[in-house]
């Protein structure tokens, strides 16, 4: 018997893609959404499956449903989204964690939250591993997020110890692949759009700062990996070690578009870390998990999807 599965934030980028492995597992997939963020093209080739179903609903406001397997993925989760209302973003984070492992603790079923690289901060360590407590800034503007997660975490784990809730823990570093909004404001979104356009790329700093880029497939297995693992709940660091830095992810979507792109450079936006690179010691050992799509090869097929999108527009 396969599992019945609740994806809030399921019309998402990282939502979607899960919600499709699921399926392609057998498995019941009860995708929650409230369409902040999340885009009915995303799901709309499953809404013909039997065993998948849509409901709006906002994550801050209590659900009762039966599942045995639920996946916290609500929340805006770049800058410009979770910037726009920041006392949305705190209330879906903590709001929406504490809903969840209610209903959990409600219905016996497993939880797993969508945790995040941003509770490092601006990382002191490098590169992170899950013991570090991160260096953020509490009032800053990307605080309604990292505090926010922060706080998600918290409570997962007082609802492990209070309520023995269920619970696994992922912290998912920088992502990108088909499905990601063009107007993300994320690195590898804008460098793809502007470089299709022919518009000047623009680089915040001197582009010297690094990220580790993950392809959705490869966080998708992690994830469920991560709540098919006995007796580890986590925190794990699900990411992709190998570190790029910004200048060198513009000169490889420029090249990949052959696009006439110029590169601009601004100022760094506040609080913007510099390095973010994740050690995934722990994800190798207790979940056999590791990326294996090259950072050309997802490109190629994140470029193509924004490359269709755009034309189709």
């Amino acid at each position: 018997m396969g599992h019945v599965n609740l994806v809030t934030g399921g019309a998402g980028f990282i939502g979607s893609h899960l919600c499709e492995a699921l399926l392609a597992r057998g498995e019941e997939v009860l995708c929650l959404d409230n369409f902040f963020t999340g885009r009915k093209a995303n799901i709309e080739q499953l809404l013909g499956n039997p065993r998948f179903e849509l409901i709006r609903h906002d994550v801050i406001n209590p659900v009762v449903l039966e599942a045995d397997r639920i996946f916290n993925f609500a929340c805006p989760a770049s800058p410009v989204h979770y910037q726009h209302n920041p006392v949305k973003t705190i209330q879906t984070n903590v709001m929406g964690a504490m809903n969840m492992l209610n209903l959990a603790r409600d219905t016996g079923a497993r939880v797993l939250q969508a945790s995040t690289s941003e509770v490092y901060g601006d990382p002191a360590v490098h590169p992170q591993v899950e013991s570090y407590w991160g260096n953020v800034n509490p009032i800053g503007p990307r605080s309604c997020y990292d505090e926010g997660k922060r706080v998600a975490e918290a409570l997962f784990f007082d609802y492990y110890q209070q309520n023995r809730v269920d619970i696994r823990v992922i912290r998912i570093f920088n992502t990108y692949g088909p499905r990601m909004l063009v107007n993300d404001g994320r690195v590898v979104s804008n460098f793809a759009v502007q470089a299709l356009r022919n518009e000047p790329i623009t680089i915040y700093g001197d582009g010297s700062q690094t990220r580790s880029f993950c392809y959705v497939d490869d966080l998708v297995r992690g994830i469920m990996a991560m709540m098919d693992c006995e007796g580890f709940n986590g925190p794990v660091n699900l990411g992709n070690p190998g570190e790029f830095t910004i200048l060198e992810l513009a000169e490889m979507v420029i090249h990949m578009t052959a696009s006439k792109s110029e590169l601009v450079r601004n100022p760094l936006p506040t609080d913007d870390p510099t390095r973010r690179q994740p050690d995934i010691t722990l994800a190798r050992e207790k979940l056999g998990w590791e990326p294996t799509v090259p950072l050309a090869k997802g490109l190629r097929k994140t470029i193509d999807y924004f490359d269709a999108l755009l034309s189709g527009q």
